[in-house]
């Protein structure tokens, strides 16, 4: 991933070193097991932790000839563990060590997001109550429908993103998993015991029936919840960018100082930040599909999903760690207009009471068709006559036939149409 992308603390999870490292730490934890088994003696086991050493650039080095980057790794670390170095990787196949490492990475880069979320549920929360009683006009296939509040919609992305803290929860729980179980899985040169040790040492749970590798529907999954995450990014910097659209302007993204928004244009403001969210999520729902299409491999194992996995998990999870964290900011430091919002509302010339008309018309025994037919007229005789609706419809003699003065202002309360608001946003609480 391009270094524009990449926050520091997901970028090291991801590192070579920190790759290398762990498949160490598996390699060692393995001959702990063999040794608790009294299969390796200790004085060996002693000898080859005081000595061993990685080498990163020797290993890449090796691998050029080798062709096999866990050979290659094996070879050099096996060259520093002094005189027992051959027990390194004893019963072990690369898998082994690959995909054991892979569900640390993972799990690190899950609790990592985790985070992410939890920070921006604590802003969202705010912001949402902050925003309660911050009236705008609700559309619905872009079209003015029903006034809602600001804060409610913040409040419908936080309850989205807590949605997404228990499934990347669970995500994280389903890639927890280890194995040491040998070139097909039936510990045909590995004793079981040391899989228990290996995966107990690093809180990973044993694979119940692995093949040479682990399954990848658990990859899948974590990625799919990956994807689904980066899908609720982009739904709110989309609406981020339709807000702030000149013919709102009800929102805008923070605008640094000294910021420029045209090469061309001094004037432009343009929501780059969420646009950019956009894109980026973009990618990594492509990569869902990846992560598909691994889970069908030939037989016990092929090598095609292994060079896609190091391009999409690395990836996937550094975009979401940075769109995350950029849509967080966004949603804390917008500038919030709602005068611009309380101007939209007027604009709507009260149309957006049809419904309340429409069924009050039903309640005095009207067809429901023929109020419809009734309200619609008006609405559009509001609408693209650029008329007031209240007065249209109190003006009107054929509904003054089944309504009263009285009953028709008491039709038009905005009051009344956001009065269950407040024990929604109790849930908040």
């Amino acid at each position: 991933m391009i270094q524009r992308y990449t926050r520091p603390e997901m970028a090291n999870i991801w590192t070579e070193e920190n790759k290398l490292n762990k498949w160490l730490d598996i390699e060692i934890a393995a001959l702990e097991g063999w040794n608790k088994i009294g299969i390796i003696p200790t004085s060996a086991l002693k000898n080859i932790k005081k000595h061993v050493r990685l080498d990163v650039e020797k290993i890449h080095n090796i691998e050029k000839k080798t062709g096999h980057d866990v050979i290659a790794f094996v070879e050099q670390i096996s060259e520093t563990a002094g005189k027992y170095g051959y027990y390194l990787h004893y019963g072990l196949t690369s898998s082994d060590i690959l995909d054991t490492s892979l569900a640390l990475q993972l799990r690190d880069a899950g609790n990592l997001l985790l985070k992410d979320i939890a920070d921006f549920l604590k802003t969202l929360r705010e912001k949402s109550l902050a925003y309660k009683d911050t009236v705008m006009m609700g559309r619905t296939h872009g079209i003015h429908a029903e006034p809602l509040t600001f804060g409610f919609k913040l409040a419908g992305w936080y309850f989205e993103f807590l949605r997404h803290s228990k499934r990347m929860t669970f995500a994280i729980q389903e890639i927890n998993v280890g194995k040491i179980s040998g070139a097909v899985g039936t510990f045909s040169n590995v004793d079981p015991r040391v899989e228990e040790y290996v995966c107990k040492k690093f809180s990973l749970e044993r694979e119940m029936f692995s093949t040479q590798i682990i399954s990848r529907d658990r990859h899948a999954f974590f990625l799919s919840v990956v994807g689904m995450i980066a899908a609720s990014c982009e739904k709110v910097a989309l609406q981020i960018r339709l807000l702030q659209q000149s013919e709102l302007s009800e929102v805008a993204e923070p605008f640094g100082r000294g910021q420029k928004g045209s090469s061309a244009m001094p004037h432009k403001r343009n929501p780059i930040l969420s646009e950019r969210i956009c894109g980026l999520a973009r990618i990594i729902k492509k990569n869902v599909s990846v992560a598909m299409d691994n889970i069908a491999l030939w037989h016990e194992r092929d090598i095609s999903h292994s060079s896609a996995e190091r391009i999409v998990f690395p990836d996937s999870t550094i975009l979401l760690d940075y769109i995350i964290t950029l849509l967080h900011r966004i949603i804390k430091d917008m500038d919030v207009f709602e005068k611009n919002m309380n101007k939209n509302i007027d604009a709507n010339k009260k149309v957006f009471f049809s419904q309340m008309l429409l069924n009050t018309l039903v309640m005095k025994g009207v067809s429901r068709k023929y109020a419809y037919e009734l309200v619609q007229k008006k609405s559009f005789e509001s609408i693209y006559d650029n008329k007031d609706f209240f007065l249209l419809v109190k003006q009107d003699a054929e509904i003054q036939k089944y309504l009263t003065e009285e009953e028709i202002d008491d039709i038009f309360d905005i009051n009344y149409l956001l009065r269950n608001l407040k024990s929604m946003f109790e849930k908040l609480q």
